[in-house]
């Protein structure tokens, strides 16, 4: 019996945002508004989404001993979220310094801290915490070689779903455990180089070639593209249509529901079309964390 519907090993950070007139050039300083501090990071906004939306949820991940780091593990706590698996120390948690514009154009630059040392040795260690899971998700803002282990440590019975963000090069291990595995268009075009084709169809016809037992092209405001190796078939998912106010955290909102779905023993249409509304009504708030809907409020979209 599984205690988890989704464990999540990835990424927490602390997001420290700052609006500006326009963003410096070299060697210029310019005045930008009072400093926000927001719990980020894919994984933890993934772990966030999952248990607000009813998932019994578990995260896997590294913080420092810090303000921050007790920012993050609040954030999880208040959402509900087993922090069991949250490793503390060894460094500083990481942190994302964000500008924004008065467009809604951010410049971002990443210290990873605490999730570049979220090793494979921390993986085998949460080896019952693997098991315990229905599905396991995770993406690439810890090392590659952690994602490796976790594909590994899988229970047999476990489904295992990857976003490729920020993307790098997968070993093809990787690549055949994804079921499935969830990008958006940049990420596709970088994994496809030159050989990517014009439409979300052919992006997903190559991933599956690449392995994966299914694929799920996230398509912003279009919805989303899901092609299932077993099936052979590829279905478009429409989206609610909603006024979008911020998009941040949306990819995470819709990767979790998508997991938390499939876990229930949705097919993975139903499980995308559950997960489109999911990031839609994310987009109609401010943040990330925060901005993620409960599922009487997906229900009312």
């Amino acid at each position: 019996m599984h205690t988890y519907d989704v464990l999540v090993v990835g990424s927490a950070n602390a997001d420290l945002v700052i609006g500006v007139d326009r963003r410096p050039g070299p060697g210029e300083t310019v005045l930008g508004s009072d400093l926000v501090v927001h719990p980020g990071g894919k994984g933890a906004n993934q772990a966030v989404a999952a248990a607000r939306l009813g998932a019994r949820t578990a995260l896997l991940a590294r913080v420092g001993h810090d303000e921050h780091g007790q920012l993050l593990l609040d954030s999880q706590r208040a959402a509900g979220v087993d922090t069991v698996g949250v490793l503390v120390g060894g460094a500083p948690t990481g942190v994302a310094l964000i500008t924004v514009d008065p467009s809604g154009d951010n410049s971002i630059v990443v210290s990873p801290g605490a999730n570049a040392r979220l090793t494979p040795q921390d993986v085998r260690a949460a080896a019952t915490l693997l098991h315990a899971s229905r599905v396991v998700s995770a993406q690439l803002e810890v090392p590659v070689e952690t994602v490796v282990e976790t594909v590994r440590g899988l229970a047999p019975d476990t489904r295992f779903v990857l976003n490729p963000s920020p993307p790098a090069p997968l070993p093809a291990e990787v690549l055949a455990a994804c079921d499935p595995l969830v990008v958006n268009e940049h990420e596709a075009r970088f994994m496809l180089g030159h050989s990517a084709g014009p439409a979300p169809e052919d992006w997903a016809r190559a991933l599956l070639a690449r392995g994966p037992r299914s694929v799920v092209v996230t398509l912003g405001a279009e919805g989303a593209l899901v092609a299932d190796r077993r099936t052979g078939c590829a279905t478009r998912i429409t989206s609610p249509q909603v006024t979008a106010v911020d998009t941040t955290g949306a990819g995470d909102a819709f990767t979790a529901a998508l997991a938390w779905r499939l876990g229930r023993g949705d097919d993975l249409t139903a499980a995308a079309a559950f997960a489109a509304r999911v990031g839609a009504a994310a987009v109609t708030r401010d943040g990330a964390q925060e901005s993620f809907p409960t599922a009487q409020e997906v229900a009312a979209l």
